[in-house]
């Protein structure tokens, strides 16, 4: 996490949304990468920003009383989601693909 900084912007988005999708616990960390995703938002493309959208929503529904900083960019990264159709990337299908075999 004291690395994310030097991530390009896909990295965090990935590294983000794949967190929310094991629904990680650790609200410390979700708030490292908010802060230093919101510094950088305007270097994400729509299919990054959709990604964050999802974490948005994670951290929405686990924490529903804590700021979180990309909740201020709600509007904005759902508007991304929205534009992205509902065809899951391939990183999505893999991750998916992984976590089935888990269990």
């Amino acid at each position: 996490v004291s690395r994310i900084g030097e991530f390009n912007s896909q990295a965090m988005a990935n590294t983000a949304w794949a967190f929310a999708c094991v629904c990680w616990d650790k609200y410390n960390m979700f708030v490292t990468f908010g802060s230093v995703i919101g510094e950088r938002l305007a270097d994400f493309t729509d299919a990054g920003k959709s990604q964050l959208y999802l974490v948005a929503l994670h951290v929405q529904l686990t924490w529903p009383d804590v700021d979180f900083s990309l909740s201020r960019h709600l509007e904005s990264l759902r508007s991304a989601y929205t534009r992205q159709g509902s065809a899951p990337s391939q990183l999505q299908g893999d991750v998916s693909a992984v976590l089935e075999q888990l269990g």
